[in-house]
C-alpha cells in the first residue's frame, strides 16, 4: 500500500519528532501516565501513529468495500447509510402484563426492536410454582410457564412487523417453539418471522453457569433448532454467539473476539458433524458483542471480528454461500462498566458505548440504562437509553458515511493487532482440542479471572481511574427513583399458573411430553415436538425435567 522508501522516510521522521519536538517537551514537562495502554490492556498505545505501524495493508485484501469481502468495513453494501441499526431496547419486567405494557411504550417511543429478559426460573427451565424458583420469580425478567404468558406478553404486537431478541439459552428451544406457536396462532407465516434467540450454551459454562444439560446434550439441542430454523424460519437468527458475558467477566477485547469465536466454530463443526451443509445453516448464525469505553479499542474490535470470521468460514469450512461468511452482529453498552456512585455519569459511558458499537458498524443495539447497576431501569432511564441512539442517528454524522474510522493508522493498528492476539488464543485452543474441552478442562475461564483479578487491582491500586469510585468522588447520596418489583407477582404468576394446567387438556399434554421424550431417547429433531408440547399447554419445567430425565444435568468437574 506504501512505497518502501517513502515508508522508510516517514520512520526516520517519526524517530526524529520522538527525539526532538515530542521528546524534549516529554523531557520537560512529562507525561499523564508512564505508559499508556488500550482500555483492557491489551496493547501499549504509542503517542504517534504513521502509515509505518501498518506498513503491509493491502486495501482490497485487508479492508475492502462494504459489503465484499473481507467484510472489515461491514457486512452490507450501504450499511447506516441505507437502513439504520435495529434500536433494540432490553425489557422484561415481573409479569407477562407489565412486559407487554413496556414493549407498546418502546414501539410508541421509537424502538424499532423487541429484547426480551427472562427471570432466572425461567433461564433454568424451572416454574414459577417450583421450590427452586421461590424469591426469583419475576426479578431478573418476566416470568415465563407457558404459552399463555407469551400470548399477554405479544397482546397486540403482531409478530410479521416486530424483530424480537430473547435472552434465553438453555431453555431456548422452549421459548423458541412458543415463539412459533404464537406466530400460527396470529396467522403468520413462519418464514416471516425474524428475532434472534441467544442459545449460546457456551458462554454459560465459560461465564454465567446458567446451564441445564451437559455440553454434548446442549450441541444437540443447538443443531436441532439450526436444522429446523433452516427449514421452517429461515429470517430468524437461531443463535446470538455471545461474547458480551465473556467480556462482562472481565476479558480483554482479543479474549472477548477470540473465544466468541471459538464458540462459533465449535457450533459449526457440531452442525456439520449432525450432517448439516454448511452453508444451509449459517446464514443464520448470529454474534453478541460488548461495547466498552475505549472508542477506538471498540471499533477495531468489531472490525476485526468480521475479518476474522469470514477468514474462518472460507478457509476452515469451505462455506462459499457469502451470506455465510458474513458475521452480522448485535451490541450492548457494558453492563459492567455502570457504577452505582453518581449514575448520572452512566449516560455518558453508555453515549461513547454506544457511539463506538455505530462506528464499528453493528447491526443492531441495546444501550443500557443509567441505573442498571441497581435495579432494573425505570421507564424515564429507558427513555433516555432510546433517546441517546436516536441522538447518535440523527444528529450527530456517525452514521452518514460508511466504517468513518478506516485508514486511520491508529485504528487499522489496534484492527490488526487484536486480530493477530486473537488469532494466537485460537491457535492455543486448538491445541487444547477445542473449546468444548478448553472450556471443560477451566482453562478458559482461568485466562478470564486473571485479567479481571488484574483490573480489580488496577482499579483498587487507582492505576486504573473510574470516575465517581476511586478519582473524582461525592459525599452527597443520589436519589433515585428505582424499578423494585412487587412481592405479590409471585403470588399471583403461580395462580395463573394453576388456572392454565386446570383448563388445559391435559391428555394432550401428556401424549405431546411422551412424544418429545421419544425423539429425544433417538435421533429425531425434538424441535417439532416441543412446538406441540407449548401448543398443548406443557410448561417450561414439564419439557425441560424431560430433557433433564434423558439428556442428564450438568456437573462442572465431574
Amino acid at each position: 500500500m506504501y512505497d518502501p522508501e517513502e515508508l522508510d522516510a516517514i520512520r526516520d521522521a517519526k524517530e526524529s519528532w520522538e527525539e526532538g519536538t515530542y521528546g524534549e517537551t516529554v523531557d520537560r514537562f512529562g507525561e499523564r501516565k508512564e505508559t499508556f495502554t488500550t482500555d483492557t490492556g491489551g496493547q501499549e498505545v504509542d503517542p504517534l501513529y504513521t502509515p509505518a505501524d501498518v506498513p503491509d495493508h493491502d486495501y482490497r485484501e485487508d479492508l475492502g468495500n462494504p459489503g465484499e469481502e473481507p467484510y472489515t468495513r461491514g457486512v452490507y453494501s450501504t450499511m447506516h447509510r441505507g437502513r439504520l441499526w435495529t434500536m433494540r431496547q432490553y425489557a422484561g419486567m415481573g409479569t407477562a402484563a407489565e412486559t407487554n405494557e413496556r414493549f407498546n411504550y418502546l414501539i410508541d417511543q421509537g424502538s424499532s426492536g423487541l429484547s426480551m429478559a427472562f427471570d432466572l426460573p425461567t433461564q433454568m427451565g424451572y416454574d414459577s410454582d417450583a421450590a427452586m424458583a421461590e424469591g426469583e420469580v419475576g426479578r431478573s425478567g418476566v416470568a415465563i410457564d407457558t404459552l399463555d404468558d407469551f400470548e399477554t406478553v405479544f397482546d397486540g404486537i403482531p409478530l410479521d412487523e416486530v424483530s424480537t431478541s430473547m435472552t434465553i439459552n438453555a431453555p431456548a428451544a422452549v421459548l423458541l417453539a412458543m415463539y412459533v406457536a404464537m406466530g400460527d396462532k396470529q396467522g403468520v407465516p413462519r418464514e416471516e418471522l425474524r428475532g434472534t434467540i441467544q442459545n449460546d450454551i457456551m458462554k454459560e459454562y465459560i461465564a454465567r453457569n446458567l446451564y441445564i444439560y451437559p455440553p454434548e446434550s446442549s450441541m444437540r439441542l443447538i443443531t436441532d433448532i439450526f436444522d429446523f430454523c433452516a427449514a421452517e424460519t429461515p429470517s430468524f437468527n437461531t443463535i446470538s454467539i455471545s461474547g458480551y458475558h465473556i467480556r462482562e467477566a472481565g476479558s480483554t477485547a482479543a479474549q472477548e473476539v477470540a473465544f466468541t469465536l471459538g464458540d462459533g466454530i465449535e457450533y459449526v463443526e457440531a452442525a456439520i458433524d449432525a450432517g448439516l451443509d454448511v452453508d444451509e445453516f449459517a446464514p443464520q448464525l448470529s454474534f453478541f458483542f460488548n461495547a466498552h469505553n475505549n472508542v477506538f479499542e471498540e471499533a477495531a474490535k468489531f472490525r476485526a471480528a468480521r475479518r476474522m470470521w469470514a477468514q474462518i468460514m472460507e478457509e476452515r469450512f469451505g462455506a462459499e454461500n457469502p451470506k455465510s461468511k458474513q458475521l452480522k452482529f448485535h451490541t450492548q453498552t457494558g453492563g459492567s462498566t455502570l457504577t452505582a456512585q453518581q449514575i448520572e455519569n452512566n449516560v455518558v459511558r453508555v453515549a461513547y458505548q454506544a457511539l463506538a458499537a455505530v462506528l464499528g458498524g453493528t447491526q443492531s443495539l441495546h444501550t443500557n440504562g443509567k441505573d442498571e447497576a441497581l435495579a432494573l431501569p425505570t421507564e424515564k432511564s429507558v427513555r433516555t437509553a432510546l433517546r441517546t441512539q436516536q441522538i447518535l442517528a440523527h444528529e450527530s454524522g456517525a452514521a452518514d458515511t460508511i466504517d468513518p474510522l478506516a485508514g486511520s493508522y491508529y485504528v487499522e493498528n489496534l484492527t490488526d493487532g487484536i486480530e493477530e492476539d486473537a488469532f494466537e488464543i485460537l491457535e492455543e485452543v486448538d491445541r487444547r482440542g477445542g473449546m468444548l474441552e478448553a472450556v471443560k478442562s477451566q482453562w478458559v475461564q482461568r485466562q478470564i479471572q486473571d485479567v479481571a483479578f488484574e483490573r480489580q487491582r488496577e482499579i483498587e491500586e487507582g492505576d486504573r481511574v473510574i470516575v465517581g469510585v476511586n478519582e473524582f468522588e461525592v459525599d452527597e447520596e443520589p436519589e433515585m427513583d428505582l424499578e423494585e418489583v412487587d412481592p405479590e407477582q409471585e403470588q399471583n404468576q403461580r395462580e395463573r399458573l394453576d388456572g392454565v394446567k386446570a383448563e388445559r387438556d391435559g391428555d394432550a399434554v401428556d401424549d405431546a411430553l411422551a412424544s418429545l421424550r421419544e425423539a429425544a431417547q433417538g435421533s429425531e429433531n425434538v424441535m417439532p415436538h416441543i412446538v406441540d408440547a407449548v401448543k398443548a399447554y406443557a410448561t417450561v419445567q414439564e419439557i425441560s425435567d424431560v430433557l433433564r430425565d434423558e439428556f442428564g444435568e450438568y456437573k462442572p468437574g465431574r
